[in-house]
């Protein structure tokens, strides 16, 4: 495996083997800790038992300081009541300090006898030899272990305990770690999912899922993108289309006080071919605006020149309008080529013509105007119709927008700024306005050509077939 195949550093994977990790070696330490420590509880006497044994080896010691035979003789005899099991007191050579001399058997387990620090391994009671505490050369006492004393009384309690509760627990935590890594935010996706299904698509995760660095994370802010995305798509066709069922009321209405009133055949002919006409552009207008808010495949791109499609674009204007071609100005030279779709960026640059040219009072100049800056086209197009109120600059670009009263002209249905906008934005370009004191500026920003070579094929397709009303481009 390279390392470019590696996950990046704030990948999912990273946090799971990091966990994974921490939880094998805290089983490995538990392991170690734990089993030295239960083996010294049930291996070892416990500090309670080497206490007792200590005493009772003072005890002996100081019965055999005072009375010396006498004396360790009535110890044990306490002793045989306190501790079943035998005992005794013996000097460093293994000779019996009492009366009772030592018998064969029992002098053959003095060579079997362990001290308080060892380990108890058998299943039977030791015998054990516990100096004395003062002079542990004088004298030792010797006795069998006293059941009571015998480690690993709970051997299988803690078996359960180590094998069993520990490793649950841990495991249970381990399950815990990863229920709230992975398993918390995949319920808040599917709530979301269930959200939508339910048409509530202003529902959004939780900003604790969406900082996520991890691929959870990542899957969380595309949710919401996506939510956003689908609750502006869903708002926007409702808007349309309660906009567009408005539109439709006014020449619905003409043709209805036409058709009931008394104009001849020749007139009621023209006006509802004006009307059908307003009402195709229209609905033609709508669902433009709507594919390009909602279509997000890729357009094919290409160079295109500026100057080229404006001439094809004034051509138009002036025969549609009867507008004087030396009010349409265009002052980018033939070097001006930018990168993106023919179609779409020819009808956004024909409607910010069209509008311009609606707005301009008589005799006013449209113009065309741009620089390079960088690796973008900055195309600026103004007229001088006296602008917007500030206020309104971005609301000209909304759809069905018409600024009654604030530029002079009127006709259109306020759509053309907004399939503009969309039409560029679509080419990775921006779209904006601003007054100049004379008139309203529209700003473009597209994506310069690399090498400035043109397209062959270019000029060919920018030759427009002409229909009353709207051309189509090839």
């Amino acid at each position: 495996m390279k390392w470019a195949d590696l996950p990046g550093r704030h990948s999912l994977f990273w946090k799971l083997a990091c966990l994974l990790v921490a939880f094998c070696l805290l089983m490995i330490w538990l392991s170690w800790s734990w089993g030295r420590y239960m083996e010294e509880r049930n291996q070892f006497l416990s500090d309670e038992a080497r206490g007792t044994l200590t005493r009772y080896a003072a005890e002996a010691e100081q019965a055999w300081r005072q009375r010396q035979r006498p004396g360790v003789d009535a110890w044990l005899q306490v002793m045989r009541q306190r501790e079943q099991g035998w005992s005794g007191v013996i000097s460093g050579d293994l000779q019996s300090l009492s009366s009772e001399a030592l018998t064969d058997p029992q002098i053959e387990r003095l060579t079997f006898l362990r001290g308080l620090d060892w380990p108890i391994h058998k299943k039977n009671l030791p015998w054990m030899r516990v100096p004395f505490p003062g002079d542990p050369s004088a004298g030792s006492l010797v006795i069998q272990l006293p059941q009571r004393f015998q480690p690993g009384r709970y051997q299988v309690f803690w078996r359960v305990i180590t094998n069993v509760v520990i490793p649950g627990l841990f495991t249970l935590l381990l399950c815990v770690g990863l229920y709230r890594l992975l398993v918390v935010p995949l319920n808040q996706l599917r709530e979301q999912a269930n959200a939508w299904r339910a048409d509530q698509l202003g529902v959004r995760l939780s900003s604790r899922t969406t900082n996520r660095s991890d691929e959870l994370g990542e899957l969380g802010r595309a949710f919401d993108h996506m939510s956003e995305r689908l609750q502006s798509t869903v708002a926007l066709q409702q808007q349309l289309l309660r906009d567009l069922s408005h539109e439709l009321r006014t020449p619905l209405s003409r043709l209805r006080v036409a058709s009931e009133g008394e104009q001849n055949l020749t007139q009621l002919r023209e006006r509802i071919g004006r009307e059908v006409d307003g009402m195709q552009r229209l609905v033609e207008d709508t669902l433009q605006l709507a594919w390009l808010d909602t279509e997000r495949a890729p357009l094919p791109d290409e160079a295109i020149q500026i100057q080229a499609l404006w001439e094809m674009l004034t051509e138009n204007a002036c025969y549609e309008s009867a507008c004087p071609v030396g009010r349409l100005q265009c002052r980018v030279d033939s070097t001006c080529w930018v990168r993106g779709n023919l179609n779409t960026l020819a009808q956004a640059l024909e409607n910010i013509l069209r509008n311009a040219i609606r707005h301009s009072p008589t005799g006013g100049i449209v113009r065309l105007d741009g620089r390079r800056e960088g690796h973008f086209w900055h195309l600026w197009l103004e007229d001088e119709g006296g602008g917007v109120a500030d206020k309104d600059l971005e609301r000209i670009f909304s759809p069905f927008i018409r600024l009654d009263g604030s530029r002079p002209g009127n006709g259109g249905f306020g759509l053309g700024l907004s399939i503009a906008r969309n039409a560029v934005q679509r080419q990775g370009g921006q779209i904006w306005a601003e007054n100049t004191g004379v008139g309203l500026r529209v700003n473009l920003r597209l994506v310069a050509e690399v090498d400035g070579v043109p397209d062959d094929g270019v000029a060919s397709r920018l030759a427009p077939t002409m229909d009353v009303g709207q051309p189509k481009w090839v």
